[in-house]
């Protein structure tokens, strides 16, 4: 199976990143979480809302969201706060600019 990863997009990475299995699914999850936040600039979005926006695991929008604020895939500036003080629940946004 050939990978669809463009030269000119950067690599994901990690001991467990194999560009031929997981390579086109995290382009995917990536852009469709960047798309969300540019439509919706300043708009705050729980990771349960991301996640069923994407259609990936929590835990996927989580790295993505990290990914996104890397150089290589664009720097973006993600907001992040607490829903409530002393609550586990996060939400995040991309600032209007």
């Amino acid at each position: 199976m050939e990978t669809r990863q463009s030269p000119h997009e950067p690599s994901f990475g990690g001991e467990t990143y194999d560009p031929e299995q997981d390579g086109e699914r995290l382009y995917r999850q990536i852009d469709r979480v960047r798309r969300l936040f540019e439509r919706n600039p300043g708009k705050w979005f729980t990771l349960r809302e991301l996640s069923n926006f994407v259609g990936a695991p929590e835990a996927s929008v989580s790295a993505r969201l990290r990914d996104l604020r890397k150089n290589k895939f664009g720097g973006f500036e993600i907001e992040a706060a607490r829903i409530q003080h002393g609550s586990g629940t996060w939400r995040y946004r991309m600032p209007r600019s």
